[in-house]
């Protein structure tokens, strides 16, 4: 009978260590279970070993690295990346799964849209799902960073908001009964990321022969038309001409711009002049440049603008160019139509 016990209870220890054995494991995967997915939005972020005052760094994640979510402690989540490597990061690093696809459809739904104008940000910059201060972002641009205009919006300015950089131009007057108003511009980056940035962080990068004649005025996006051969002391070379558009400097205005400039390069005195000039339109972007055959002129550079009338409807208007004159294209039937009348705050 003692050896019997003895056999059941060695038995018994058996099967609670094999059990143990196997239960390990388990409590290790829950311990590491995926919550979810995440990606990194600041440039570049340190992993710690645990959350405390004093830790030791074990690995790096950089803006847009992918990471899995395994545990979440008031402001820091324990990650593990792509190569295996786990640590604390804290949360507002982080954007979610949501974020990161709404930023790849936006990148895929623009990515063949035309360039309005190339760009330079001024500061370090996000890159935004929506316009606006406090809406989701991802990547982040470095000063300096080239970037190209597609579109523009515009958004309520935040109170308590940072102010403009110095040499920005300042925001309209505001509204008696309305919110101050920012511009937002559409950009597409060198790695053909699409997303919103705050306007006066981005300088358009005019070309300095015709970024003189703003007047006080706004580029807003500008294009090369045509090139023309110049020789000048000798020297021969191919002289682009520009069409151009403008509106007054002031954020929150309700078109992206209302007035057109055409510069061509006159050969003789080897400078810009002002070809054509149009005011009073309440233009929308985006402008198409294209090039049409009109008989015994020839082919000639065209270029479309889109406008709203009085009742806010876009039609567009054709231009073409037969150096230096300017004129308008109409469709069979189409009478001139008369631009919006301006609306002053």
């Amino acid at each position: 009978m003692r050896l019997l016990g003895s056999f059941r209870v060695g038995w018994l220890v058996l099967v609670l260590g094999m059990a143990a054995i196997l239960l390990l494991p388990a409590c290790g995967r829950g311990r590491h279970r995926v919550l979810e997915v995440a990606y990194v939005s600041a440039p570049q972020v340190g992993l710690r070993d645990q959350v405390a005052a004093i830790f030791n760094r074990v690995g790096n994640v950089k803006n847009g690295e992918r990471v899995e979510v395994l545990e979440r402690e008031k402001r820091f989540a324990r990650v593990r990346t792509a190569t295996g490597i786990e640590g604390w990061i804290e949360q507002r690093y982080l954007v979610d799964q949501k974020t990161f696809d709404a930023l790849q459809k936006l990148t895929a739904d623009h990515q063949s849209d035309p360039p309005q104008a190339p760009g330079v940000l001024r500061n370090e910059t996000n890159l935004h799902v929506t316009p606006g201060r406090d809406t989701e972002h991802l990547y982040q641009l470095s000063s300096g960073a080239k970037v190209v205009i597609l579109e523009r919006a515009t958004a309520e300015k935040q109170s308590g908001a940072a102010a403009p950089p110095k040499g920005a131009t300042k925001p309209g007057p505001k509204a008696a009964s309305g919110p101050v108003l920012e511009d937002w511009w559409l950009v597409r980056d060198t790695l053909g990321r699409v997303g919103w940035v705050l306007a006066r962080m981005v300088d358009v990068d005019v070309p300095l022969d015709i970024a003189q004649y703003a007047e006080g005025q706004r580029f807003v996006a500008f294009f090369a038309l045509n090139e023309v051969p110049d020789s000048d002391k000798g020297v021969q070379k191919q002289v682009p001409q520009y069409l151009c558009v403008l509106t007054d400097p002031h954020d929150g205005l309700p078109y992206d711009f209302d007035q057109l400039r055409v510069f061509t390069w006159n050969t003789r005195k080897h400078r810009y002049e002002t070809a054509y000039r149009e005011h009073g339109l309440d233009g929308t972007l985006p402008v198409t440049i294209t090039k049409q055959d009109f008989d015994k002129e020839g082919t000639l550079p065209v270029f479309i603008v889109r406008v709203k009338d009085d009742a806010g409807t876009v039609t567009e208007r054709k231009y073409k160019l037969n150096t230096p004159i300017v004129r308008r294209v109409l469709a069979p039937g189409e009478a001139p139509s008369r631009p919006a009348k301006r609306r002053r705050g």
